[in-house]
């Protein structure tokens, strides 16, 4: 039998310090951040190892995040087109960092900006946060039986975490301020919030977060899916697609030598698929399924992993009895009736369709249909997309949804692409939105089985290329153009 020792006070254990250090060359304080991340996580974990096997417990074992600071007294103007990589005033902003290994590219492309544009030196520091122990055991950790009964006191008496204080969205929201010591922010997450996230998206897709892209599809049906594994096994078979590996849920990776492993006999709730490319220039899709609530936990999460481009392709209910089944919807507006981000970003602030998208993906209905101009209205509608959370909306008293759907000017509904698109708006992430009519229920036009199965093989295929096309003609864009200053806000954060 275990004795059980009184819950006394533990003294604090922390692994040993590093000076702060200044950096002009952005590689060189990413390879910092590195350093200090390793061995921090490294501290925590094998504390945690000791402990669990037995060893008596020297303390409460606490290791923090690494940040990274800038200081500057000037108000000088940077290149006022740009929409990240600078400050507007002076003062002392920074963020906490984790995973540098994962950011690696966005880290040193977003310190390097700030150190070209400020000529100013970059501090290197660690941070007062601490990092919580689950954070630091890496993806898909396990570990066995009862850490309670093991360690004989709660977990947290021994090690920090993850504090719901400072895993909330107050920075992108708005709602930023200086901290105690009258720094502000420098990045739109906090460290532990990027961790949350990377948890949790690795928890939905099965996936690991390294797999990520930086093109984003989303949709809410599996027959995107399938269309989407076939596209990608003949891109990767082909030495000239540019793409180097496909990644299936259960990270089964496939390249042209062969398969690493097979996929997971399960499929999560929301599963990815990962056509790799250069640099993460590849394109990740994923089946949110059905939902407002759906659409909104994923894209928190893939947020913090700053996308370049996320893009719904999915199925709507046409509203026009102009429109047949088949037809393309550019959503130019949205009616946002999904209430899902009300407490977030209210429904009074507009969502603007944005330029960049919207050319890329008209231009790529026009290549793949073979259409163009006044002959591509035949098959597309641009107009007013309206997205509510009530599946059944059809068995509501008509007089209420359809007349404000008029007043709206609405020309298709659904319940995801608002909220994918007011989130893209939320957190600065570029974003537009394709549908296809899949049905007209105002009009008495509901899917058949048969003519169900026909639609999906006619349809998904053109409409999966389509939104293909779009992201691989943004992913050549410039960064400062497609990230533009449309999305940013008054006082906005230097990291993009």
């Amino acid at each position: 039998m275990h004795h059980r020792e009184p819950l006394t006070e533990l003294p604090l254990v922390v692994p040993q310090s590093q000076p702060d250090t200044l950096y002009t060359d952005a590689a060189a304080a990413v390879g910092d951040l590195q350093r200090r991340y390793a061995a921090a996580t490294g501290f925590l974990r094998e504390s945690f190892a000791r402990v669990m096997s037995g060893a008596r417990p020297e303390g409460h074992y606490r290791a923090f995040y690494p940040n990274v600071s800038l200081t500057t007294a000037s108000f000088a103007k940077v290149d006022s087109r740009l929409s990240f990589g600078h400050v507007t005033e002076p003062g002392v902003y920074e963020a906490t960092i984790t995973r540098p290994d994962l950011f690696k590219g966005y880290l040193t492309q977003q310190i390097g900006l700030l150190i070209q544009n400020h000529g100013m030196p970059i501090r290197v520091g660690t941070s007062d946060t601490p990092i919580p122990l689950h954070f630091a055991m890496g993806e898909f950790a396990h570990v066995e039986g009862s850490i309670e009964d093991t360690l004989h006191r709660p977990l947290r008496d021994l090690f920090d975490v993850p504090d719901l204080n400072n895993t909330d969205d107050h920075i992108v929201n708005g709602f930023a301020r200086p901290n105690a010591a009258g720094a502000r922010p420098l990045a739109p997450f906090t460290a532990q919030r990027i961790d949350y996230s990377l948890a949790r998206l690795a928890h939905y897709t099965s996936t690991s977060v390294a797999h990520f892209q930086n093109h984003v599809l989303f949709t809410n049906y599996q027959f995107y899916m399938d269309e989407f594994v076939e596209y990608a096994l003949a891109a990767i078979a082909d030495p000239d697609s540019g793409y180097t590996a496909f990644v299936e849920p259960g990270n089964a990776v496939i390249t042209r030598e062969g398969r690493t492993d097979a996929p997971t006999a399960r499929l999560p709730q929301m599963p990815a698929f990962h056509l790799i490319g250069p640099n993460h220039s590849g394109i990740t899709m994923i089946n949110i399924g059905v939902g407002p609530s759906n659409a909104k936990t994923i894209t928190d999460h893939i947020a913090v992993l700053r996308p370049h481009v996320w893009l719904m392709v999915g199925h709507c209910a046409g509203l026009r009895n102009s429109q047949s089944l088949g037809d393309y919807v550019l959503a130019h507006a949205y009616m946002r009736e999904d209430h899902v981000l009300d407490d977030d970003l209210p429904v009074w602030v507009p969502i603007p369709a944005l330029a960049e998208v919207q050319v890329a993906l008209e231009n790529a209905v026009a290549e793949v249909t073979g259409l163009e101009g006044y002959e591509l209205k035949k098959v597309m509608r641009t107009g007013t997309v309206a997205t509510i959370d009530n599946r059944n909306w059809e068995l509501v008293d008509q007089s209420g949804p359809v007349a404000r759907l008029s007043q709206a000017r609405a020309i298709a509904l659904d319940m995801e692409s608002a909220t994918i698109a007011a989130n893209g708006f939320r957190f600065r992430v570029p974003y537009g939105t394709l549908l296809c009519v899949s049905d007209k229920p105002l009009h008495g036009e509901l899917k058949l089985p048969g003519m169900a199965t026909a639609f999906y093989k006619r349809q998904v295929a053109q409409h999966l290329r389509i939104g293909i096309r779009a992201v691989e003609s943004l992913r050549d864009m410039p960064l400062e153009k497609l990230h533009s200053r449309k999305l940013r806000s008054f006082d906005e954060t230097a990291f993009l």
